[in-house]
């Protein structure tokens, strides 16, 4: 299974990244919050590869940008 995912952004974001563990491969778009408990504790040790985007998202034809950095996290079997 090849999974990206761009789940909502809030309390869930643990069980979401979990979910991404079964996966031959799983790319997720999420908030760089890197003082969390699901990062330190999912996405650090699990993580083939994290990439910090630089600069702040906007979707679209959105006038403003996300209220916070993004990143991606890359799980690989």
């Amino acid at each position: 299974k090849r999974v990206f995912c761009n789940p909502p952004y809030g309390p869930g974001m643990g069980e979401w990244l979990k979910r991404g563990l079964d996966a031959e491969v799983a790319v997720y778009l999420i908030p760089a919050r890197t003082d969390t408990k699901w990062f330190h504790e999912i996405a650090l040790p699990n993580a083939k590869e994290i990439r910090f985007i630089k600069g702040r998202l906007k979707f679209g034809n959105a006038t403003n940008s996300a209220p916070f950095p993004s990143m991606l996290v890359i799980f690989e079997k």
